[in-house]
């Protein structure tokens, strides 16, 4: 049986239920184009935001998939790797977010989602060769339970003087381009959870970012992949926070009480 769709903030398209490992394959290789994604990854995010910025929500089509219960046909079947996001096209399977926004934006037709300029194609490849770390350090901050660390304060330095480079737009090249595509899902993220869990505000003393905030919400492409904030953060805390506050309150209940009873029961809850 299929998983609910999760909240999205303003979907403009009836997205499919999750697939599971009880859900039958669509019918493989028969032409259609499929992105395969799950709707709270940021790295399937990408390719999402750039499939609906090219207006091929008519060409493309959403295929969810259960991350905690993948249907065993879809590694077998469409993407040996078994991660998402993953594009069949012309009875091929590709991969890597960052290979599928471009593979997207060369292979259909839309606008383009790269300028012409020489200068701002370079600094793109430049960010986005940074976005691996920027991501490291989102995550390495997501496992700290102490404050924000100084390599994610730095990653969100670097991203803020990035957005100062061009003065035609507040995104990273001025207009809306791949580049916002690979970073908003993360920033998304890393905003929310910074307000959320280490009580701080991620665009305080960054009006480049405070203005790529409010500027990113108002595009469409975007908008239709966000989820519910609150959804977000609760998947957060449950796989980063919610598990370390039951281990500590659990060490602590087997060391004040030496019941061998409790202590295996407590012990196959942490396991």
């Amino acid at each position: 049986m299929a998983t609910a769709v999760p909240p999205i903030i303003s979907p403009k398209e009836d997205l499919p239920p999750p697939l599971t490992s009880a859900s039958e394959p669509p019918p493989l290789f028969d032409g259609t184009t499929r992105l395969y994604l799950a709707y709270h990854c940021p790295y399937a995010q990408r390719a999402w935001i750039a499939r609906n910025c090219k207006g091929l929500q008519d060409k493309i089509k959403v295929v969810a998939i259960d991350l905690a219960d993948r249907p065993a046909w879809y590694k077998e079947k469409v993407y040996p790797e078994n991660k998402v996001p993953a594009l069949e096209h012309n009875n091929q399977v590709k991969g890597e977010s960052l290979d599928l926004v471009k593979y997207i934006d060369s292979n259909f037709d839309g606008p383009a989602l790269l300028p012409d300029d020489s200068a701002k194609k370079q600094f793109a490849e430049e960010l986005l060769a940074f976005s691996d770390g920027f991501n490291s350090a989102f995550f390495s901050c997501l496992r700290s339970k102490g404050d924000v660390s100084d390599e994610a304060a730095a990653a969100v330095d670097k991203i803020e003087a990035a957005l100062g480079k061009f003065s035609d737009g507040p995104f990273f090249l001025g207009q809306f381009s791949l580049v916002d595509m690979a970073y908003v899902p993360f920033i998304e993220r890393f905003q929310i959870f910074y307000s959320g869990i280490k009580k701080d505000d991620l665009a305080k003393g960054r009006p480049n970012l405070h203005k790529f905030i409010e500027e990113v919400n108002k595009v469409d492409a975007y908008t239709q992949t966000k989820l519910d904030p609150q959804f977000l953060l609760d998947q957060m805390k449950e796989k980063f926070g919610v598990r370390y506050f039951l281990v500590s309150r659990c060490r602590f209940v087997l060391f004040s009480n030496p019941d061998k009873s409790l202590h295996a029961i407590l012990t196959f809850q942490i396991a």
